[in-house]
């Protein structure tokens, strides 16, 4: 089976959602699944069971907050970490130790300069022929679409953050 590209995009809601349902559709047929988060450190529930049904979970040490309000100090520490983990997530993608490979929030640490753009780029030039690709976040490059088998956005016309309500547990994370 040749491996496509899939970018998961826009500001609705089930973008990080919706690539775990396929990371779970493949663990189903004993596929192996690579899932790094960029941008993300905090508890989340499909981290856990992902990590319970044996994928390759990737992601920061803890929460830095929202990239453009961090500290210089956060960071650089984000951007290393994300770096980190984009570089060991190619790394088994290239070996052929995974099957598909989510990489959730990609499109918006590459926005904020938080990853760094050329890794990643070349990475999507020589993405090995089988390997299955996900992308989400926001705001995908021109390079992205023309490159990209499937593009599905996401569009809020509603949520509960708009009159306040705070993220629920078990809900959006």
């Amino acid at each position: 089976m040749k491996g496509l590209i899939h970018i998961y995009h826009g500001y609705g809601k089930g973008k990080t959602t919706a690539a775990v349902g396929l990371a779970i559709r493949f663990l189903g047929y004993d596929k192996k699944v690579v899932f790094t988060q960029f941008l993300k450190g905090s508890d989340s529930g499909e981290i856990k069971i992902l990590k319970n049904l044996g994928t390759t979970v990737m992601r920061n040490s803890r929460d830095y907050g929202f990239f453009p309000y961090a500290s210089l100090e956060d960071k650089e520490a984000m951007t290393a970490e994300n770096n980190r983990n984009l570089s060991e997530s190619i790394v088994l993608a290239l070996s052929g130790k995974c099957d598909l490979l989510v990489l959730d929030e990609i499109l918006d640490a590459l926005s904020v300069g938080a990853v760094n753009k050329e890794i990643f780029e070349n990475f999507i030039k020589e993405k090995p022929e089988k390997l299955e690709l996900v992308l989400t976040g926001r705001n995908p490059s021109e390079f992205l679409i023309e490159k990209a088998d499937y593009i599905t956005f996401f569009d809020k016309q509603k949520h509960p953050f708009d009159k306040g309500v705070k993220a629920r547990e078990s809900v959006e994370y």
